[in-house]
């Protein structure tokens, strides 16, 4: 479905790296709801759930990518 590099300003870049950086970002969104919602307070380790979390969308992104 994508392709293994993109050129950016004459760069070649892999999709998984662009991948990663737009699950970062969604990853901080939703981190912020979170936060503002209060559900950090019913998490056991709010540090591990976080990088739970970006490994998960990051996982979905690249399975959806490249299945």
């Amino acid at each position: 479905m994508f392709a293994r590099n993109v050129a950016i300003l004459e760069a070649y870049v892999p999709t998984i790296l662009l991948l990663f950086i737009a699950g970062a970002m969604i990853t901080w969104v939703v981190d912020r709801v979170l936060a503002l919602t209060g559900l950090y307070r019913v998490v056991w380790h709010p540090a591990l759930f976080r990088a739970s979390l970006l490994v998960c969308i990051c996982g979905t992104l690249g399975l959806v990518a490249y299945a």
